[in-house]
């Protein structure tokens, strides 16, 4: 072999060690999807936060990784499981209860954390305001507390002779805590 010829070549490979070191480096972002359901409960959700997914161009095994966190219920189990998802780093995480975007907000500063809560975000700490989340927060408020009030009035329409109404509540859900008791 020529000495030219010798020196293409080393040179060629030295400069795409760097590109094949890169790729390999390079790994999958992680999404922590973090519900208070069972898989079975929420399959719907599930379903709908693929698609959402796909819709904006990532595909979960190809371009990104969902790891799914159904609680069922155990929402004592959340301190840690932020700890852990903060602590290796995903690159979103995905509250889709109060109890979880509550969880997360302690856990991290920095983490981008997407929130469906069923309470005014900014009456929980959780955003500085709704035009203007700010930090690493943002997210959705379903409006559930807010409508309890209309529920009830269009229940007394639908059955005005009902004098006492029930209601069944989680206590360990913060979306429900305040009715508890």
């Amino acid at each position: 072999m020529r000495r030219r010829d010798f020196i293409k070549v080393t040179v060629g490979s030295a400069a795409t060690w760097p590109v094949a070191t890169r790729a390999q480096q390079s790994a999958m972002p992680i999404i922590g999807f973090v519900t208070g359901r069972s898989p079975e409960e929420s399959t719907r959700l599930g379903a709908a936060f693929r698609k959402g997914l796909n819709e904006t161009g990532y595909v979960d095994g190809q371009n990104v990784m969902v790891e799914y966190h159904w609680l069922e219920g155990q929402y004592d189990r959340l301190p840690s499981l932020m700890a852990d998802l903060v602590s290796r780093r995903v690159a979103v995480i995905a509250a889709l209860v109060n109890a979880a975007a509550l969880a997360a907000k302690a856990a991290t500063t920095k983490t981008p954390v997407v929130f469906i809560v069923s309470e005014d975000p900014v009456r929980m700490g959780l955003v500085d305001s709704l035009a203007r989340p700010g930090g690493n927060m943002t997210g959705v408020n379903v409006l559930f507390a807010e409508l309890v009030a209309k529920r009830l009035r269009l229940l007394h329409d639908m059955v005005p002779q009902a004098v006492r109404v029930g209601v069944l509540v989680n206590p360990a859900n913060t979306a429900s805590s305040p009715f508890a008791g």
